[in-house]
């Protein structure tokens, strides 16, 4: 373990093996950091944080600060974050709040960006990758294998299915479907993550049946929920288009992203 003489550990922080905490770091009396931790300098780490093996964080990361939620009273709620995760200069991460989940949870082997932003109460998956300057509002889950681009930022209770891809700039305030990709203020599904699944190694065939269940699902012909089931009753045998229909058919607060009306 090896903790610059300048940086700020309280007595009841605790930390894994091989923990580097560099110049000017602050870590709070809550804190939990993992095996081989890297605080790079003036990073600082408050509130009931835990964090996983592997992080390697940069200067003036901020994370478990208070939520920035006017309900919040300064009550016990956590930010939990995974494993080999590289959390860029200026990122932040709030804890939950108790109207909400109680805590903030962070997947693992995620790049965050510079100055991205996880706001209170989110879920965010493995393998995501957020852009400088990216930002999650309150409550939003996000699945695996995401990417983000720069500046983007997603709305309050949104749903960002697994594979899909925020453009640069873009503006979320509906639900992206599993493998979508989606550009523009507002943002609108412009057609499937290709290039994204095929860096992510999905076989030809499944990218085949995506991209002919996405056809039929956003075609003109019937309604959304007649299309819903053809779709559902063609490719019965293909996990990933079932994991879009159940990404559609599950209640959410907010409505779907849909393609540009012509």
């Amino acid at each position: 373990m090896a903790i610059h003489s300048t940086a700020l550990v309280s007595d009841g922080a605790q930390l894994g093996k091989d923990v580097e905490i560099g110049p000017f770091c602050v870590v709070g009396e809550n804190v939990v950091l993992g095996d081989g931790v890297q605080l790079e300098n003036h990073v600082l780490i408050t509130g009931h944080t835990k964090i996983g093996k592997g992080c390697k964080i940069s200067s003036f990361a901020a994370l478990g600060g208070p939520p920035q939620h006017l309900g919040y009273r300064g009550e016990d709620t956590r930010l939990i974050i995974g494993d080999n995760n590289v959390i860029r200069e200026h990122v932040t991460m709030n804890p939950g709040t108790v109207t909400g989940r109680g805590e903030t949870v962070i997947g693992s082997n995620c790049l965050f960006m510079v100055a991205t932003h996880i706001a209170h109460d989110c879920v965010v998956g493995n393998d995501i990758v957020m852009a400088n300057n990216a930002t999650l509002g309150g409550h939003v889950t996000v699945d695996d294998f995401v990417f983000f681009g720069g500046l983007s930022a997603v709305h309050q209770f949104c749903r960002i299915g697994r594979y899909s891809f925020i453009g640069a700039a873009a503006l979320v305030t509906t639900d992206v479907i599993p493998f979508g990709s989606v550009v523009g203020n507002h943002a609108t599904l412009e057609g499937l993550n290709i290039v994204g699944m095929k860096r992510r190694g999905l076989p030809r065939p499944v990218i085949h049946d995506l991209r002919a269940a996405y056809r039929l699902l956003f075609a003109e012909e019937g309604t959304l929920q007649e299309r819903i089931e053809d779709v559902a009753n063609l490719f019965t045998h293909r996990a990933e288009v079932m994991q879009v229909i159940d990404f559609i058919r599950t209640k959410s607060s907010r409505n779907l992203c849909l393609p540009r009306q012509a």
